[in-house]
Formats: C-alpha cells, sequence, structure tokens
C-alpha cells in the first residue's frame, strides 16, 4: 500500500547498482503503530510537507505499512570485523532503506526504518527494535547534530502495538533514521572477502561519486578515496573526543563511509573524566575505550585500504606500500583537528608550541581528581571572564592544588593571547556545551517512556538540541550523577 508524502522527491540511485549489492523487499507491516515524536525541522528540510498529513498517515508510512510514493525497499549486505574478529557476512538485519530523498539543498539523503521486520541479513533475529534503543539513537544522534558532529539524524519513532522479546518483553517501536548514506568500511569488506574486485570497483566509484566527486580525477582516485574518507574520519574522531564521547562498539561495519557518526548502541558520554573508561557491555577487554577511539579508526581504516589494494596498483607490494603510507598519515591528520579543537575549548586564539603540554596537563589533573569532562570545560569560561569562577572550577576536583598549578599556567598563557575577558568567555561557551546526554538522564527518560510517559524523553531532548545556551529549563540536566544515579554499563540494541 502506496501513501504520497508530499514534497519527497525519490532517486533511488544505490538501487541501480547489481542485484548482488542489495535485496527488495517490504517491511513486514505491524499491529497498531503510532507516531511518538517527528522531527519536524528534519522533516522540512527534506522537503516533506506536513500540512496535508495527520498523526495516522504519518504512523502508517513510518512504521513501514504503508510505502511513500517513490520508495523501493532495499535491504543491503556488508560484513565487518566485529572486536577484531571478521564476520564475512551481517548486513541489514532489521533495518530496511526506503530509498533516496534529493533534500532542499539538492543534496541525497538516506531514508531507512530501523526495526521494521526480518531481512536475508536477521541471523535468526526478530528484525524488530525495543522502544528503548530507538529513543536512545533519537536523543543522542539529535544531540550529536546539535553539538555539530557529523551524525545520522532521527526523523521519526514510532511504536508498533507489538512486545520485542529480548531478557525481557518490551514494546516494540521503529526509528526512522536519515544520513548521507548507509555505506560501511564493512560493504568494502563484504565483496572484497568473496574476491569480487569487480564489485570493489563498482562500490569505489559509487562511492566517489556520491560522497567524494572531486577525487574523481585524481590520477589515482582510489588511493584518493582512501584518503579522503580519512580526512572524514580524523575530523570525525576528533570531535567526539572533543565533548567526551564514546561509541562503544567501532566496529568495521559501525564506520560509515560518509564520514557520519552511525549506529548509537552501547554508547555513552564522559561524567568524570578517564581515558579508560569503557560503558558498553559487550567490550570486555577494552577496545572501544575512550582514548582508544583514534587508534581504532586508523585500524579500521586499514581494513579499507586492504579492500582497495588491487584498485590502487596493479603490483601488489607497490600496492601495499602505497596504501600504508596513507594509512601511517593518520595521526598527522587527526592531532590537528583535536588540538585546534581543544584550544578552542580553553580560548586560546594564538598557537605556542607548549599548548598540547598545558592540554595534556589539564587531563592529568583532571583523571586524578576525577573532574567531570563537560562541566570543567563549561566553567573555564566563567573563569576566563572573572577570576572569581575558578572556584567553582575547583570545586570539581577531588585535588583542587592539582588545578591550582594548572590554571596559574594557564592564565599567563591567556596574558600572551589578548582577547577581552568577556569576548573569551562568549567564544568558549559557543564549543562548551553546558548539557550533554548525561547517560543517567537518558536512562531516566528512557524508562519512564517504557512505562508510559514520554515526558521526560521531550524534556531532556529540548534541552540537548540548544546544549550551548544556559537556560533554567536546562538546570536538572546539567548535573553529574550522584553515585547512586551512575551508569556503569550501557547495551547493544539488538
Amino acid at each position: 500500500m502506496t501513501n504520497h508524502l508530499p514534497g519527497l522527491r525519490f532517486d533511488n540511485s544505490f538501487h541501480r547498482l547489481p542485484a548482488g549489492f542489495h535485496v527488495r523487499l517490504a517491511p513486514t507491516p505491524v499491529a497498531t503503530p503510532r507516531l511518538i515524536r517527528l522531527n519536524e525541522t528534519l522533516a522540512g528540510q527534506l522537503g516533506l510537507d506536513l500540512t496535508a498529513l495527520d498523526e495516522t498517515d504519518l504512523a502508517g508510512v513510518f512504521s513501514g505499512n504503508q510505502l511513500p510514493s517513490g520508495a523501493d525497499p532495499i535491504a543491503t549486505p556488508y560484513a565487518g570485523h566485529q572486536f577484531g574478529h571478521f564476520v564475512p557476512q551481517l548486513g541489514d538485519g532489521r533495518a530496511i532503506l526506503l530509498g533516496e530523498v534529493i533534500d532542499r539543498r539538492g543534496q541525497r539523503q538516506d531514508v531507512q526504518l530501523k526495526g521494521a521486520g526480518r531481512t536475508p541479513f536477521s541471523r535468526n533475529g526478530d528484525g524488530r527494535a525495543a522502544l528503548g534503543p530507538v529513543l536512545r539513537e533519537y536523543l543522542v544522534s539529535e544531540a550529536m547534530q546539535a553539538l555539530g558532529i557529523p551524525t545520522t539524524r532521527a526523523l521519526a519513532a514510532v511504536t508498533t502495538g507489538e512486545p520485542v522479546y529480548r531478557e525481557s518483553v518490551l514494546p516494540g517501536a521503529i526509528l526512522t533514521r536519515v544520513a548521507a548514506s548507509h555505506l560501511r568500511v564493512g560493504t568494502f569488506e563484504y565483496f572484497a572477502a568473496r574476491g569480487d574486485t569487480q564489485a570493489v570497483a563498482q562500490l569505489a566509484d559509487y562511492v566517489i561519486e556520491r560522497h567524494y566527486p572531486s577525487v574523481r580525477d585524481e590520477a589515482d582516485p582510489y588511493l584518493a578515496l582512501l584518503a579522503a574518507v580519512m580526512d572524514r574520519q580524523a575530523v570525525l574522531v576528533a570531535s567526539w573526543m572533543l565533548v567526551g564521547f564514546i561509541h562503544g562498539v567501532m566496529n568495521t561495519d559501525n564506520m560509515a563511509i560518509s564520514g557520519e557518526t552511525i549506529d548509537y548502541g552501547p554508547c555513552a558520554f564522559l561524567d568524570a573524566y578517564d581515558p579508560d573508561a569503557v560503558f558498553s557491555s559487550i567490550d570486555h577487554g577494552g577496545r572501544y575505550a575512550f582514548a582508544n577511539q583514534p587508534l581504532i579508526a586508523q585500524w579500521n581504516l586499514a581494513r579499507l585500504a586492504e579492500t582497495l589494494l588491487p584498485l590502487i596498483d596493479p603490483d601488489a607490494e607497490r600496492s601495499v606500500a602505497r596504501a600504508t603510507e596513507v594509512i601511517d598519515g593518520f595521526r598527522e591528520r587527526f592531532q590537528p583537528h583535536w588540538l585546534a579543537g581543544m584550544r578552542r575549548k580553553l580560548g586560546l586564539y594564538s598557537v605556542e608550541p607548549g599548548d598540547g603540554a598545558l592540554i595534556l596537563k589539564l587531563l592529568d589533573a583532571m583523571r586524578a581528581g576525577s573532574a567531570d569532562f563537560t562541566l570543567t570545560f563549561r566553567r573555564l569560561g566563567e573563569a576566563a571572564a572573572d577570576a572569581r569562577g575558578h572556584e567553582r572550577v575547583r570545586a570539581l576536583f577531588a585535588d583542587p592544588a592539582a588545578y591550582d598549578e594548572w590554571a596559574a599556567a594557564w592564565q599567563d598563557r591567556l596574558t600572551r593571547d589578548p582577547v577581552a575577558p568577556a569576548v573569551r568567555a562568549a567564544r568558549m561557551h559557543q564549543v562548551n556545551p553546558v548539557v550533554i546526554p548525561r547517560n543517567h538522564r537518558v536512562e531516566q527518560a528512557l524508562d519512564a517512556a517504557i512505562d508510559g510517559d514520554f515526558r521526560p524523553f521531550e524534556a531532556l531532548l529540548r534541552a540537548l538540541t540548544d546544549p550551548y545556551r544556559d537556560d533554567a529549563d536546562k538546570a536538572p540536566f546539567v548535573e553529574p550523577p550522584s553515585p547512586a544515579e551512575r551508569v556503569y554499563q550501557t547495551f547493544c540494541g539488538t
């Protein structure tokens, strides 16, 4: 059954690749879908005209019970290294791509239903999603968007009227996710593992045309593609590190070729700064700990490079050498983005050789003093404007003496970077959020929603979509958790 969504312009380019790239199938209908959240701002950006639609129409489309005109639903295969171990076939086990929409800016966007039923890649799963993980992804992806970090987006969430069975019986839900594309490092691995070099080349050409057209005319376009993907990942992971975000499950099938954050499963944000922090219940060895994320990004990119080797150079030894040279340059691409971002967080607008050491000394003091990551940087903006603000920063440290020593060096550094105190503070507040998706607040909102009360979810979402402005409405979401509220583990949505 089709239902026209006025204003959406579908143009499904990935569907035009050969049959091995996708499987056509329809979403599995659900019993009684109900719309619980629509991202009207994003809907407008996609061109969707909401004036002619009611909640019943929207629930029908965003549950998969009705297909919008122009949609051509598919599921796609991919492989992946999961915690370092290669799995040759994964794929969209509970996600169905409705198609690609050309938005108001002329940009191509995937529209995907997550939790829409079984596919050929479900691997004995039910193809469904529970309400909690759907709302977590909605909250965190929209928070990341507001923080200015490349991310997939949440367009809508619906309940299905059907239970899903995990450790307990939970209400079912479906998320409509929007992305520049859902192509992953694991998509390349899928075809490379089958020795299908032609398919790898077709996929690479498609990615170049869709995401990296500037490399099309390079002398070595596939090597240039690898470097371009690496550049975006360097920016992305640096941006994670600057706000204390932990992805939680950086498998190669969770690294988007477009450079967006994708798959918000056991993700979390730091409270007290700890580079070794791990929240994911399935990361027993700390592979994806906070401080390891740049290293894992480089490791994942090396797996992408391996798939491209036959395309980079016909001589195998020369191809490996050329790809290795690119991959070895990851740190040189990542570090400047991280360092520049940390300078902005500390109100430094000139460059001095000792800035890196100053930054690391603060992080060491924060770790030793169990200081809250987000509040430390936010309150430093107050201290930049008025020396009395240092007391509120000191209060975050178990050992304020370590902060005092660092603060003296920071104040001395500021004297060599003349900016009016009020201007410096305002600039710092533009990059240091007052509110993030605190793990305990997210869990509280999800627990309430599962019990049928969506008001905490809505209140938290409002705060997260305006993270840099301090106002009274945000007050309940600013403070770190009490010992009784701390979240020690987060869980995968499956």
